[in-house]
């Protein structure tokens, strides 16, 4: 399997990094945070999503502003700055409309959004682990912790002892393998710096895009981890109740990122196919 790495300059001049592999229907993936495009090849955390989604279908992804292959800089961090990023790479990737949308985690506030705006593009959404609102907003009692972790990125991302990343390797995949976790605290150290983690961060925990659930037009599946650490499921289900005809599957897992070895990553790809090979019809465009 092989993918193709290519760069697209955003309005406001950030290099994006996108890759593309596979062949069939054209599935684009919003950017989720801690990829990159190569590293994420050969990982034993990503590296069985890409080979599920690149045999599967015509698989476009791309790093984030400040993250992997792509520019390590933020500037106006915001849902409208992400949706733009993605409709850079849609048109630098000239997909076939309309396509399949993936988001993963905060990638799903980003599809969402897009697939709002652009209605008459999008064929479908797949959205898992995914959230509306950002820790500080479905959480407030949440934020003095969310400021501790944010701390905690500046001061211990750059350590050489895995301490202070393992909080997050700890959340993301609690029933990780010890080569998981490890290649996991190495991906923090290769993706980004200690500052952009920690805007990039901050900049997640305020999405609320709760206004914008019930404007979805496309057909809908959200998968939720039961246990997820880092998503509670009580997330997953206001996107199902708030889209409308949206399908919930809920697979059981704590880990916020599936992994090849539990029956859950299974259930997931059952789902998603099975979503996918439906005849969808075609989005229908919001009334003016």
């Amino acid at each position: 399997m092989k993918q193709k790495i290519r760069y697209v300059k955003t309005s406001d001049g950030i290099a994006i990094a996108w890759a593309r592999s596979g062949q069939g229907r054209t599935l684009v993936r919003a950017s989720n945070w801690l990829t990159h495009l190569e590293y994420d090849w050969q990982s034993p955390v990503w590296r069985h999503w890409t080979r599920f989604l690149a045999t599967n279908f015509d698989y476009v992804r791309y790093d984030e502003r400040g993250c992997g292959l792509t520019d390590w800089k933020v500037t106006g961090l915001s849902v409208d700055r992400w949706v733009a990023d993605l409709d850079a790479v849609v048109e630098a990737s000239k997909v076939e409309k309309p396509m399949l949308l993936f988001g993963v985690s905060q990638g799903a506030a980003v599809a969402i959004a897009y697939a709002v705006k652009y209605p008459e593009r999008v064929s479908g959404l797949v959205l898992y682990g995914g959230y509306a609102r950002g820790a500080r907003r479905r959480d407030p009692d949440f934020a003095i912790a969310y400021d501790a972790m944010q701390e905690l990125v500046r001061i211990g991302w750059r350590d050489p002892n895995p301490v202070f990343r393992q909080l997050f390797t700890s959340r993301f995949i609690p029933d990780g393998t010890e080569e998981q976790v490890t290649w996991f605290n190495d991906l923090c150290q290769r993706t980004t710096t200690p500052e952009v983690a920690y805007q990039l961060l901050k900049a997640r925990s305020d999405v609320d895009i709760c206004d914008l659930l019930p404007k979805v037009r496309a057909p809908t599946l959200v998968i939720h981890g039961d246990g997820d650490e880092v998503v509670p499921v009580s997330e997953g289900h206001l996107l199902a109740s708030e889209i409308p005809g949206a399908k919930f599957v809920s697979v059981a897992s704590r880990n916020h990122v599936l992994l090849e070895h539990e029956p859950a990553w299974q259930d997931f790809k059952d789902a998603v196919l099975q979503f996918t090979t439906a005849s969808l019809p075609e989005a229908v465009p919001l009334p003016q």
